[in-house]
């Protein structure tokens, strides 16, 4: 190449990184990483639904601080490390926030890329390790086992004075057994089963039968939500008439339709469900709805109100910029009055995790009925 070949090129390269830099600056670009193939996809489908929503909404209404989000969506396929592939590629594409993965297995091994890049990650995983390695840049969009799971061991307490308990063998549900069996040592509740299933596991008899033969009061149940429907209609097979209490996974609106009528009498607690009784939520639930012919179960949220939680940091940081965001985040409560979209109002920690208030639910005539509300840690 001649020199002046040379100078010609790289007058080329400035000017279309200028182009790019100028165009990121006019919007608010952000990569949605999830879970669209693989044993993830409805959690992953749903989470993408939720953010396509509030990004439609926050555009048509404006934008953020006049900026339009420009967002897109990729396939982790439900593997970490896909997942990690994409999250660097949203970093070099100059994302300024990433939503997703959804699972605890991917977010885990993503959000190196993301912490190292300085970038806001948003993730619906709950497993109680990825708010515990001090990154500053990784925000829940739903409770994570150390705000959740006290609440629902109170519930357990008072129903069952000993305890089979059946997870996945992942870090999302290794991390609630974990962290169920560390709440309840010293309390009312023995655990007196221990049940370790596979991620996609489709055979559940053998592990209703062990918790039989354990005549435990309860079953505490900690699956992903294709795995859970299959455990409640192998409940239901083999006659067990015992509480089966969970968390957000048992109860969801995919395992009611995939359990059908063996899903009722499941008890959970939910930190986000459609049917609570919020003005707002019953608005999402309509709105979600009318845009995709079917109803949300948590994921959707999930995605909708972290978009939401992007729109209030950018605000009170007054600028578009990723550190900025990430640090405006910490410590930050969003009113529900003030941004709707967030339903209710919640609190964000100085590890990312969040506090709002949330619900105690039982699945009667293949219905979420909500059986108790929980008032955020913060209000007690």
């Amino acid at each position: 190449m001649t020199k002046r070949a040379a100078l010609k090129a790289i007058a080329a390269a400035t000017i279309f990184a200028l182009t790019g830099i100028a165009h990121a600056q006019q919007t608010v670009k952000i990569a949605n990483i999830v879970e669209l193939s693989g044993p993830g996809t409805t959690a992953g489908t749903l989470f993408k639904n939720g953010v396509e929503l509030a990004v439609k909404e926050i555009n048509s209404a404006g934008g953020i601080l006049g900026k339009k989000i420009e967002s897109y969506t990729v396939d982790t396929q439900t593997n970490p490390g896909v997942a990690k592939g994409l999250t660097q590629k949203a970093v070099d594409d100059g994302v300024v926030a990433i939503f997703g993965p959804v699972y605890s297995g991917s977010i885990m091994v993503s959000m190196a890329e993301s912490k190292r890049a300085g970038i806001p990650n948003f993730t619906g995983g709950e497993a109680a390790a990825i708010t515990m390695q001090g990154n500053p840049y990784v925000f829940r969009t739903s409770f994570g086992q150390s705000t959740a799971f006290p609440k629902l061991a109170k519930y357990i307490n008072a129903k069952a004075k000993t305890l089979a308990v059946i997870y996945v063998n992942n870090d999302f549900g290794k991390g609630g057994r974990d962290t169920m069996t560390k709440i309840l040592d010293g309390s009312p509740t023995k655990i007196v089963a221990d049940i370790s299933t596979d991620a996609g596991q489709v055979d559940f008899s053998s592990a209703v039968l062990k918790a039989k033969q354990s005549n435990a009061d309860a079953i505490f149940a900690y699956t992903n939500e294709e795995e859970s429907a299959r455990l409640l209609r192998e409940l239901k097979k083999q006659g067990w008439n015992k509480p089966v209490i969970g968390e957000t996974t048992l109860t969801g609106q995919k395992v009611i339709e995939l359990a059908g009528d063996a899903a009722n009498g499941a008890v959970a607690h939910v930190g986000l469900t459609v049917d609570a009784p919020n003005p707002e939520m019953l608005k999402f639930k309509a709105k979600y709805y009318q845009a995709y012919g079917s109803i949300s179960d948590h994921n959707g949220i999930k995605g909708y109100t972290g978009v939401y939680a992007l729109k209030a940091a950018i605000e009170k940081a007054g600028k578009v910029e990723p550190k900025a965001i990430a640090q405006a985040l910490h410590g930050l409560t969003i009113s529900a009055k003030k941004t709707p979209g967030v339903i209710m109002d919640v609190t964000f920690d100085a590890n990312g995790d969040l506090d709002r208030e949330s619900y105690m639910v039982e699945v009667k005539n293949g219905r979420q009925v909500v059986v108790d509300v929980l008032p955020a840690l913060g209000k007690k």
